[in-house]
């Protein structure tokens, strides 16, 4: 063997032992993504081709009828589709000035403190805060103290503005922390050279700030409906069995009709319109902040 190749066969001995390296460490989070996420879609995949067994499950077959069934449940849908895209553009109404105040104007020894106010909900069970406002917004909460103010027969439960109040209750935190993190990086300096060169505060939020902070925006909005997307335990307690989500739909599917097949045909669309989100949330954020790309995860 030449000198000249010993170099070489140095390099790409190093270069095989990096790659190995790599590989092991990526492993354990590769299986774990194969035995936890990949099988379990293939098996609904297969599961949604197929026909219910006459006493219930799942029988094998090669059908799409499951597909072309999809709008018996049309209700399920339309509400998801509109309740949750509602949610999230809620959520971020409420949770943009909360994350500007905390990242621009709120003093630094209070930061941390307003920060943890925020996350010590997720502390709690979702399904004791649900409960909460189940009794605050039932007849012997709001709706009796209006009573006595002659505001009466006003019904604030069993309602998609209910469960809309629930959904911003309880994912405001996952909206306001992306902003917080996008806007507590941004540059202070770009602010100041935007007001020396004449612009007005609104043009510096909205040319700069708001421009800026865009990924953070379009990551709460997107973790938020998609997360949305599959709600269950809110539109069955704020809804009354009366605002039905697709995730209301799978349980019922699943565990009461034991339709199987026509269940994991609702799960593959719904996994297929999470997909779609993510995508256009991504182009959208990419596109609005001249970035070259925006991770949403």
């Amino acid at each position: 063997m030449s000198a000249g190749s010993e170099p070489a066969f140095s390099m790409r001995g190093s270069l095989v032992r990096k790659n190995l390296l790599t590989a092991l460490l990526l492993a354990p989070a590769t299986l774990w993504l194969v035995v936890f996420l990949v099988l379990p879609f293939v098996a609904i995949a297969i599961f949604s081709v197929g026909e219910r067994a006459p006493e219930g499950g799942y029988q094998a077959a090669l059908t799409f009828a499951q597909y072309a069934n999809l709008p018996a449940r049309a209700t399920a849908f339309w509400n998801t589709m509109v309740l949750a895209p509602a949610g999230a553009l809620a959520c971020l109404l409420v949770a943009y000035p909360v994350a500007y105040y905390l990242a621009l104007r709120a003093p630094q020894r209070w930061r941390l403190i307003l920060l943890a106010l925020i996350v010590i909900p997720f502390w709690t069970s979702l399904l004791m805060r649900t409960y909460a406002w189940m009794y605050i917004l039932g007849g012997r909460g709001i709706p009796a103290l209006l009573a006595y103010v002659g505001i009466e027969d006003l019904r604030l439960i069993n309602t998609p503005g209910a469960v809309l109040l629930g959904i911003v209750y309880g994912y405001l935190p996952l909206m306001i922390l992306p902003i917080y993190v996008s806007l507590e990086r941004l540059d202070r300096r770009l602010l100041e050279a935007s007001a020396d060169l004449g612009a007005t505060p609104l043009s510096t939020f909205l040319g700069v700030t708001l421009r800026l902070s865009l990924p953070g925006v379009m990551t709460g909005f997107s973790l938020v409906m998609i997360l949305l997307l599959g709600e269950y335990l809110i539109p069955t307690l704020l809804g009354g069995g009366k605002v039905f989500f697709i995730g209301n739909a799978l349980v019922d599917l699943f565990l009461q009709s034991r339709n199987w097949p026509f269940g994991s045909a609702i799960a593959i669309t719904l996994v297929l319109v999470s997909v779609v989100v993510l995508i256009v949330a991504n182009r959208i954020s990419t596109r609005l902040s001249g970035a070259r790309r925006v991770d949403l995860i």
